[in-house]
């Protein structure tokens, strides 16, 4: 007699077992991946690491977020001072201190470890990101083991990890792939208090692990990200208890040992910045960046639905199963499991979608919820057989899409058809064409198998191949370049019109930002000094130059594209050859 699965919870096989598709390979991997719990995390760990690292070490630094932090952190480094945090001498208020504590300790270990200029390394800024985004991965998998089977919960993670919103942040130097790790191990813990409770288990002893796990998350996604993660959390409880009715299993996360062990955690940086800078803090991070969200003071105002829209690009290649997994999770909507990951992921979704400032990765921490229900749907083979598996097309149409978008893209930019990319742009049109025509609801497991490695290849080819070789649009790289050939020690330089945060971080702390006739003052201050021109500048630069008697000499042009701006740009490289 078949072996069956009694239990009704949420993901639990509801047929018998048997081997999905033993003719796959991939499946059959999969089968291995799945035979222990170190196997699975271990599966995961090199699955995370090959769709990471593709571009991580290569891609210059990103304007402006990215720079941004890179610099605050390296100016911390610089000064000792790992209290308050500054971008050159303007305080940088609008995030605590965590992300900046952890990009300033893999500076100092890689400075430790003998490895040349790791302050000016930027992927060295973007280990936290990397470690905080397969935290993240593992993380998925271990709450997901609270509602689903090890292969399931295996196959959420995967899709966590191939999603392209959590590939773009790993491989940025700022703070959303942490606060994903913190959240998702803070609800992983959560939920199993939440299932204890519902299956009336022994309440005289409840384990402290959970307590821990949850407690010590939310006081490091504070110091990450400020209180966001407390509305992830707290949404979650509001629509449990509402559901319930009740709200007796908090009791088991321990509430007061716990909010004192998290306060001992998150205050002492507090008080030290409330004792160094006042109310500033409390006065940037909260009215000057909470609620310019609120009221899209940011210019990134969007009308609600655009994180719907985006989901079908930012969870893929998850999102054309997650689309056929709805009805079904809708239809499960009453049972605890389901009921728990709804309440994780809709109450904070209408949230984002009603506050007009949106940026992509807002939702982020709300993905590893998507990612289990869609797990679950799939173990129990549920899926919709409805016009929603016309979606799996999207399996093959975004590689489509993406691999034209990097070749034009390089072709305009470079005048380069990126040929090392195309065996690579090939692979991932033929998995995702796998995944699209082998699909159906038997299948599924199998196609989404064949959409990870069509990820996998995809990017090799926008991370690892042609993004690092598009220069135009990294003008800093190529700034930082002509100063470190120059023949005078200790060149100092002041930029006009172009101001991003990578031409600091790249050229040193002591950059001057100013405007055309500030660049003339400062080139007439003294040898071995440049002038940094964007073409815009230049006329207001000249007229200077000359009312001074300044005489200059013009070095390179460097031509690219300001993204931040969306524009092109030309600066030139000006030095002075003294006065009249």
């Amino acid at each position: 007699m078949a072996e069956t699965y009694p239990t009704p919870r949420f993901g639990a096989p509801r047929e018998p077992k048997s081997p999905a598709n033993p003719g796959s390979r991939l499946v059959s991997m999969l089968d291995v991946a799945t035979a222990s719990h170190a196997r699975a995390v271990a599966f995961l760990v090199l699955c995370a690491l090959l769709l990471f690292l593709p571009g991580f070490f290569t891609i210059p630094p990103i304007d402006r977020d990215e720079a941004r932090f890179a610099q605050a952190t390296k100016q911390m480094v610089e000064s000792g001072d790992y209290v308050d945090i500054r971008f050159q001498e303007d305080v940088r208020y609008k995030k605590p201190v965590g992300i900046y504590w952890l990009q300033s300790a893999t500076v100092e270990a890689a400075s430790m470890l003998k490895l040349p200029k790791a302050e000016l390394r930027i992927w060295v800024y973007r280990l936290p990101s990397l470690f905080g985004a397969i935290g993240a991965v593992l993380m998925t998998y271990w709450a997901a083991l609270g509602f689903v089977t090890r292969r399931a919960a295996v196959l959420a993670a995967l899709m966590m990890c191939a999603s392209v919103l959590l590939g773009v942040e790993a491989r940025l130097a700022k703070t959303d792939a942490m606060l994903l790790f913190c959240v998702t191990a803070a609800m992983g813990a959560m939920a199993r208090a939440y299932l204890s409770w519902q299956r009336a288990e022994d309440e005289t002893h409840p384990p402290w692990s959970w307590p821990a796990i949850f407690w010590t998350a939310l006081a490091v996604g504070i110091l990450i990200k400020g209180p966001l993660i407390l509305m992830f959390a707290g949404l979650t409880i509001v629509a449990l208890a509402i559901q319930d009715r009740d709200a007796s299993w908090l009791w088991k996360l321990r509430p007061v040992w716990g909010l004192m062990w998290m306060l001992v955690l998150v205050l002492p940086w507090f008080v030290a910045i409330f004792w160094r800078a006042g109310d500033a803090f409390f006065a940037d991070s909260v009215g000057g960046d909470m609620l310019s969200k609120i009221g899209a003071q940011e210019s990134h105002g969007a009308p609600p639905g655009m994180y719907l829209a985006l989901f079908w690009i930012t969870f893929w290649p998850g999102a054309p199963l997650a689309a056929m997994a709805a009805p079904a999770v809708w239809r499960a909507r009453r049972e605890p499991g389901a009921q728990f990951l709804l309440a994780w992921l809709i109450p904070s979704w209408i949230v984002f979608e009603a506050v007009l400032t949106k940026l992509p990765h807002y939702v982020l921490p709300l993905y590893p919820a998507i990612a289990i229900l869609t797990a679950g749907a799939v173990e129990r083979r549920v899926l919709s057989r409805s016009w929603l598996m016309r979606g799996s097309a999207w399996w093959f149409a975004i590689p489509a899409a993406a691999s034209i978008i990097a070749v034009v893209g390089a072709v305009m930019l470079t005048r380069q058809p990126a040929f090392v990319a195309w065996p690579f742009i090939a692979a991932s049109l033929i998995f995702g064409l796998f995944a699209w025509w082998l699909y159906d609801n038997n299948r599924a497991e199998r196609s989404l198998l064949n959409a990870l490695v069509a990820a996998l290849m995809l990017a090799v080819v926008v991370y690892g191949i042609v993004l690092p070789s598009l220069t135009p649009l990294f003008p800093s790289i190529e700034i930082a370049r002509a100063l470190r050939n120059v023949t005078c020690v200790g060149p100092k330089a002041a930029a006009a019109g172009y101001h991003e945060p990578s031409l600091v971080f790249l050229t040193g702390t002591q950059t001057l930002l100013t405007d055309g006739s500030g660049a003339a003052d400062f080139l007439r201050q003294g040898s071995c000094r440049f002038a940094l021109i964007e073409q815009r500048s230049e006329r207001s630069f000249v007229q200077r130059a000359e009312a001074i008697g300044l005489r200059y000499k013009v070095g390179t042009r460097i031509d690219g594209y300001n993204f931040s701006q969306g524009r092109a740009i030309s600066i030139s490289i000006f030095r002075s050859e003294g006065t009249e």
